[in-house]
Protein backbone atom coordinates (compact mmCIF):
# COMPACT_ATOMS: atom_id res chain seq x y z
CA UNK A 1 0.00 0.00 0.00
CA UNK A 2 2.69 2.47 0.59
CA UNK A 3 4.55 2.11 -2.67
CA UNK A 4 0.52 2.09 -4.35
CA UNK A 5 0.86 5.72 -2.24
CA UNK A 6 4.27 7.11 -3.42
CA UNK A 7 3.75 5.97 -6.87
CA UNK A 8 0.44 8.13 -7.03
CA UNK A 9 2.05 10.97 -5.09
CA UNK A 10 5.61 10.92 -7.38
CA UNK A 11 4.02 9.52 -10.80
CA UNK A 12 7.03 7.15 -10.51
CA UNK A 13 6.13 3.34 -10.16
CA UNK A 14 7.87 1.88 -6.85
CA UNK A 15 6.94 -1.98 -5.31
CA UNK A 16 8.78 -4.28 -3.17
CA UNK A 17 11.84 -6.47 -4.54
CA UNK A 18 11.24 -10.03 -4.88
CA UNK A 19 12.84 -12.78 -2.78
CA UNK A 20 15.33 -13.04 -5.57
CA UNK A 21 16.18 -9.39 -6.38
CA UNK A 22 16.37 -8.44 -2.73
CA UNK A 23 19.44 -11.67 -2.45
CA UNK A 24 20.52 -10.47 -5.56
CA UNK A 25 21.17 -6.57 -4.16
CA UNK A 26 22.18 -7.91 -1.01
CA UNK A 27 24.91 -9.86 -2.91
CA UNK A 28 26.59 -7.54 -4.86
CA UNK A 29 28.01 -9.69 -7.20
CA UNK A 30 29.79 -11.78 -4.35
CA UNK A 31 29.32 -15.68 -3.77
CA UNK A 32 30.23 -16.02 -0.31
CA UNK A 33 27.96 -16.03 3.28
CA UNK A 34 28.15 -11.99 3.48
CA UNK A 35 28.98 -9.51 0.72
CA UNK A 36 32.14 -9.00 2.85
CA UNK A 37 33.03 -12.37 3.04
CA UNK A 38 32.42 -15.58 4.86
CA UNK A 39 33.45 -14.56 8.27
CA UNK A 40 30.97 -13.19 10.83
CA UNK A 41 33.94 -11.60 12.93
CA UNK A 42 33.47 -8.96 9.93
CA UNK A 43 29.63 -8.49 10.71
CA UNK A 44 30.14 -5.36 13.17
CA UNK A 45 31.89 -3.14 10.47
CA UNK A 46 28.80 -4.04 7.97
CA UNK A 47 25.48 -4.65 9.84
CA UNK A 48 23.82 -4.30 13.25
CA UNK A 49 22.54 -7.60 15.09
CA UNK A 50 22.52 -8.89 18.82
CA UNK A 51 26.01 -8.31 19.74
CA UNK A 52 26.07 -4.13 18.68
CA UNK A 53 22.50 -3.33 18.54
CA UNK A 54 22.06 -1.52 21.57
CA UNK A 55 18.76 -4.22 21.17
CA UNK A 56 16.78 -1.49 18.72
CA UNK A 57 17.21 -0.48 14.90
CA UNK A 58 19.66 2.27 14.40
CA UNK A 59 20.32 4.79 12.17
CA UNK A 60 20.82 3.85 8.31
CA UNK A 61 24.33 3.71 6.60
CA UNK A 62 26.33 3.82 9.61
CA UNK A 63 27.83 1.03 9.09
CA UNK A 64 30.02 -0.14 5.80
CA UNK A 65 27.71 -0.76 2.83
CA UNK A 66 28.04 -3.98 0.28
CA UNK A 67 30.67 -3.45 -2.67
CA UNK A 68 27.15 -1.99 -4.69
CA UNK A 69 26.95 1.07 -2.24
CA UNK A 70 23.44 -0.67 -0.44
CA UNK A 71 24.19 -0.42 3.20
CA UNK A 72 22.28 -1.98 6.08
CA UNK A 73 21.64 -5.24 3.39
CA UNK A 74 22.94 -7.28 7.13
CA UNK A 75 20.76 -6.92 9.67
CA UNK A 76 19.37 -3.41 11.37
CA UNK A 77 15.94 -4.49 10.13
CA UNK A 78 14.74 -7.96 8.08
CA UNK A 79 13.00 -6.61 5.10
CA UNK A 80 9.82 -7.79 3.20
CA UNK A 81 10.02 -9.31 0.14
CA UNK A 82 7.25 -9.67 -2.12
CA UNK A 83 7.06 -13.32 -1.71
CA UNK A 84 5.18 -16.22 0.09
CA UNK A 85 7.61 -18.27 2.01
CA UNK A 86 8.82 -21.32 0.56
CA UNK A 87 10.01 -23.92 2.75
CA UNK A 88 12.47 -24.79 -0.22
CA UNK A 89 13.32 -21.68 -1.95
CA UNK A 90 16.23 -23.29 -3.62
CA UNK A 91 14.06 -24.98 -5.89
CA UNK A 92 11.16 -22.39 -6.31
CA UNK A 93 13.64 -19.83 -6.92
CA UNK A 94 14.76 -21.71 -10.19
CA UNK A 95 11.67 -22.24 -12.05
CA UNK A 96 11.81 -19.16 -14.06
CA UNK A 97 14.29 -16.13 -14.81
CA UNK A 98 12.29 -13.69 -12.48
CA UNK A 99 11.10 -16.16 -9.71
CA UNK A 100 8.20 -15.34 -7.50
CA UNK A 101 5.84 -17.44 -4.80
CA UNK A 102 2.76 -15.71 -5.74
CA UNK A 103 1.28 -15.14 -1.59
CA UNK A 104 -1.49 -17.23 -1.56
CA UNK A 105 -2.13 -16.35 2.35
CA UNK A 106 -1.54 -14.20 4.68
CA UNK A 107 1.13 -15.83 6.39
CA UNK A 108 3.84 -16.69 6.18
CA UNK A 109 5.60 -14.01 3.85
CA UNK A 110 9.18 -13.63 3.61
CA UNK A 111 11.40 -11.30 5.63
CA UNK A 112 15.29 -11.46 4.68
CA UNK A 113 18.88 -10.00 5.85
CA UNK A 114 18.76 -10.39 9.61
CA UNK A 115 17.97 -7.87 11.95
CA UNK A 116 19.19 -5.46 15.36
CA UNK A 117 17.69 -9.03 17.10
CA UNK A 118 19.30 -11.39 15.05
CA UNK A 119 22.23 -13.63 15.52
CA UNK A 120 25.29 -13.45 12.64
CA UNK A 121 24.24 -16.73 10.60
CA UNK A 122 20.87 -14.72 11.13
CA UNK A 123 22.09 -12.02 8.67
CA UNK A 124 23.58 -14.15 5.79
CA UNK A 125 22.58 -12.67 2.14
CA UNK A 126 21.38 -15.67 1.70
CA UNK A 127 18.86 -15.80 5.04
CA UNK A 128 15.43 -15.86 5.15
CA UNK A 129 12.59 -15.78 7.90
CA UNK A 130 8.95 -16.22 7.43
CA UNK A 131 6.41 -13.82 8.94
CA UNK A 132 4.15 -15.02 11.81
CA UNK A 133 0.60 -13.91 13.40
CA UNK A 134 2.51 -13.00 16.55
CA UNK A 135 3.60 -10.08 15.20
CA UNK A 136 0.43 -8.21 15.47
CA UNK A 137 -0.43 -10.13 18.60
CA UNK A 138 -0.61 -5.96 20.31
CA UNK A 139 -3.13 -4.70 17.67
CA UNK A 140 -5.79 -3.26 19.61
CA UNK A 141 -7.89 -2.51 16.22
CA UNK A 142 -10.86 -4.93 15.98
CA UNK A 143 -11.17 -6.31 13.71
CA UNK A 144 -6.80 -6.63 13.86
CA UNK A 145 -5.14 -4.81 10.85
CA UNK A 146 -3.72 -6.37 8.04
CA UNK A 147 -0.58 -3.73 7.40
CA UNK A 148 -0.21 -3.07 11.51
CA UNK A 149 2.83 -4.97 12.53
CA UNK A 150 3.07 -3.94 16.59
CA UNK A 151 5.24 -6.85 17.68
CA UNK A 152 7.58 -6.86 14.36
CA UNK A 153 9.89 -3.67 15.13
CA UNK A 154 12.49 -5.94 14.03
CA UNK A 155 10.95 -5.80 10.39
CA UNK A 156 11.24 -3.07 7.73
CA UNK A 157 11.36 -2.43 4.19
CA UNK A 158 13.12 -1.76 1.02
CA UNK A 159 11.69 -0.66 -2.23
CA UNK A 160 12.23 -1.24 -5.81
CA UNK A 161 12.32 1.76 -8.40
CA UNK A 162 12.73 -0.11 -11.71
CA UNK A 163 15.04 2.27 -14.39
CA UNK A 164 12.49 1.69 -17.12
CA UNK A 165 8.71 2.28 -16.24
CA UNK A 166 6.68 -0.54 -16.34
CA UNK A 167 3.53 -0.78 -18.03
CA UNK A 168 0.21 -0.94 -15.83
CA UNK A 169 -0.23 -4.80 -16.71
CA UNK A 170 3.22 -5.21 -15.46
CA UNK A 171 3.21 -3.18 -12.30
CA UNK A 172 0.19 -4.99 -11.71
CA UNK A 173 1.66 -8.24 -11.49
CA UNK A 174 4.01 -7.02 -9.10
CA UNK A 175 1.80 -4.81 -6.76
CA UNK A 176 -1.29 -7.45 -7.17
CA UNK A 177 0.84 -10.38 -6.74
CA UNK A 178 -1.55 -12.02 -4.18
CA UNK A 179 -4.60 -14.76 -4.37
CA UNK A 180 -6.96 -13.44 -2.37
CA UNK A 181 -6.21 -9.90 -2.89
CA UNK A 182 -4.95 -8.95 0.79
CA UNK A 183 -7.23 -6.82 1.74
CA UNK A 184 -7.97 -4.81 5.41
CA UNK A 185 -11.66 -5.49 6.79
CA UNK A 186 -11.42 -2.60 8.64
CA UNK A 187 -11.20 -0.60 4.91
CA UNK A 188 -14.43 -2.14 3.89
CA UNK A 189 -16.42 -1.07 6.29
Amino acid sequence: MFCKWLTAKTGRYYRLPTEAEWEYACRAGTTTAYSFGDDPEKLGDFGWFTDNSSEKYQPVGKKKPNPWGLSDMHGNVAEWVLDQHADDYSQASKQAQDPLVVPLTEYNRVVRGGSWNAKPEQCRSAARIASIEDWKEQDPQIPQSIWYFTDALHVGFRIVRPLTEPSEEEQAAKWDKSEPPQIDKKMQE
